[in-house]
């Protein structure tokens, strides 16, 4: 299987789709939007044992609403979900949504990471930060954003230091485009123990995360933030593609493109973690063999996430 990353190595490199961060410094988070140009068809795969959502229960595949106009990735726990309300506000005011009779809804599903221990200022009050940010993430969308210490990765952090907010993409042999968008808060580690090499380091493309490739003597040992309570953490991401897949398809494709958490981050999937990714597809590219270019851009979501994420972390520790 040929892949190569895409023009710009992220996820807007998929048409149609736009990024914006929003960061509260002293409060040490921040948000991420994912904007669609017109609705794209999604669904998501959760395999963390702690996760933190917005309206996700539509995007299996039985149910009835098959498309979403953004997906929101947020610091601050649970309060950090009135950021899909910011965005939601947003696109209200521009008309866009889902019609029901005269009314319009906009779909904007949304996963949130906690930060809340991270050294900021969360005396708030009445008043939390996140749905002015989702409302600023989305005007501040774009074809190009910031990655590192960014948007949902701005207060981020792993095992061994620094998470942050990573992307990138890659273009597989057919030509379909597979992108990734990833905010990095794991229980665990996204390099081996002398903290210059990798897990990622097998997909990187270039000299993307550095190009330090893996170490010789590889120390599998686990290190983790286990002193944290319960819901510190979480992985949360999107997969987007030009492929036509219907709601079934991104099911598979995003439970296929959790095997990049597992090749980026040592341990992933814990009972702390509430690890997610959501899929969204343009429908620009019709699929000539469906089961086979399935299997190969789940394989190319894996890999791209693995180097998103290592992208995020290497970003935010430059």
């Amino acid at each position: 299987m040929s892949m190569r990353p895409g023009p710009t190595n992220l996820i807007t490199d998929i048409d149609g789709l736009t990024v914006g961060n929003a960061n509260a410094e002293t409060v040490r988070t921040g948000t991420t939007v994912l904007l669609c140009e017109s609705p794209m068809t999604a669904s998501v795969a959760i395999l963390g044992g702690a996760p933190g959502t917005r309206d996700i229960a539509l995007l299996e595949p039985d149910q009835t609403v098959e498309a979403v106009d953004a997906l929101v990735l947020s610091g601050g726990s649970a309060f950090g979900l009135d950021a899909a309300g910011g965005v939601q506000g947003a696109l209200a005011a521009k008309g866009r949504g889902y019609a029901v009779g005269d009314v319009r809804i906009p779909i904007v599903p949304g996963a949130i990471l906690f930060d809340l221990s991270n050294g900021g200022d969360k005396a708030w009050g009445e008043t939390p930060p996140y749905r002015a940010l989702g409302a600023t993430a989305t005007e501040n969308a774009a074809k190009t954003f910031a990655l590192g210490c960014a948007g949902a990765g701005f207060g981020a952090t792993l095992a061994d230091g620094a998470g942050g907010l990573g992307s990138a993409s890659t273009v597989v042999k057919s030509g379909a485009t597979v992108g990734a968008l990833v905010a990095v808060n794991a229980l665990g580690s996204a390099t081996t123990s002398d903290g210059n090499h990798f897990w990622a380091a097998p997909f990187e493309q270039g000299v993307e995360f550095g190009g330090h490739g893996l170490p010789t003597d590889i120390d599998t040992s686990v290190r983790t933030k286990i002193d944290s309570e319960p819901g510190q953490n979480t992985t949360i991401g999107v997969v987007a593609t030009d492929a036509a897949l219907s709601k079934a398809q991104l099911k598979r494709l995003a439970i296929m493109a959790h095997a990049g958490y597992a090749r980026a981050i040592w341990p992933s999937h814990t009972p702390l973690d509430g690890d997610l990714i959501f899929t969204v597809s343009s429908g620009k590219r019709p699929l000539e063999n469906p089961i086979g270019e399935l299997t190969a851009l789940g394989a190319a979501a894996a890999a791209t996430m693995a180097r998103a994420i290592a992208r995020g972390v290497y970003e935010a520790r430059r």
